[in-house]
């Protein structure tokens, strides 16, 4: 049955791991299919055309893989491609952009929302059209941070390098008098500790990535695609490269252990 198919989720490294740890946990009955493009990050220094290339071949090896929706655990993939891919296929396809800021438009007490993201997603200005469409009095202020993902990548997540990043990019958008500051990229959330140290408490950080979940949560209850049944469940996880250090970065992360992780060249399969 349909509904017993696995969901498909994607991003360019382990920061899609962010989502796939939140639907583990808000919907445990599902079993997921993840693809890291670890060969290919990261994303956000790409252009629109070549982000899209690549959405549309992941896309297409998890439909071949039959899932039964498929997030996009991207930021820029979801500001780049999604809308155009979304057309392409006749299963559920979500992104984290939107779920995000909802939240951070309903969360800000003064009207001033910090986003920080990859180039890619702070110059595509995804966050500020769905921003000022849920409340047209918001302001935002964007911050691209581009060191931030290959940090993440290394495992530098509490490390004082990432620190000094952390407060050099942020230092501008904290002049701006935000009191709410949107993690505008699936690797952002494994250095929320930093970053909160760096902006202080009274600075609320949204992460999409729970609100993903969420919102994957309703469309398949929805659509009648959700399994409750909560069988033995065989989570499948591949890369583009880099297998074993990809496993043992998701075993410091999923509430569930990753016992094998796959390399395939996804450029070779179309």
């Amino acid at each position: 049955m349909i509904n017993k198919a696995p969901i498909g989720v994607f991003d360019s490294g382990v920061g899609g791991l962010t989502v796939v740890k939140e639907i583990m946990n808000q919907i445990p009955g599902e079993t997921i299919i993840y693809f890291g493009d670890t060969a290919r990050l990261p994303y956000g220094s790409k252009s629109k055309k070549t982000v899209i290339t690549y959405t549309r071949q992941i896309v297409r090896f998890l439909m071949n893989n039959n899932v039964k929706a498929i997030v996009i655990a991207c930021n820029t993939a979801s500001a780049l491609a999604l809308e155009t891919v979304k057309s392409e296929v006749d299963i559920p396809i979500i992104g984290v952009v939107k779920p995000g800021a909802k939240v951070a438009a309903s969360t800000t007490r003064n009207g001033r929302i910090g986003v920080i993201g990859t180039e890619g997603t702070i110059q595509s200005g995804i966050y500020s059209e769905i921003l000022s469409k849920t409340n047209p009095k918001v302001e935002v202020f964007g911050k691209a941070c581009p060191l931030f993902v290959p940090l993440v990548e290394e495992g530098l997540l509490d490390d004082p390098v990432t620190f000094e990043m952390v407060k050099r990019y942020t230092s501008e958008i904290l002049d701006k008098q935000i009191d709410t500051l949107v993690l505008g990229c699936t690797h952002y959330p494994l250095l929320r500790k930093t970053i909160g140290k760096v902006v202080g408490e009274d600075i609320v950080l949204v992460n999409p990535a729970y609100e993903t979940a969420k919102v994957l949560s309703e469309v398949l209850t929805d659509k009648g695609l959700r399994n409750d049944a909560n069988p033995k469940l065989n989570h499948k996880f591949y890369v583009s490269d880099g297998a074993e250090k990809f496993r043992q970065f998701a075993n410091t992360i999923l509430p569930c252990e990753v016992m094998e992780t796959k390399d395939i060249n996804i450029e070779e399969l179309g």
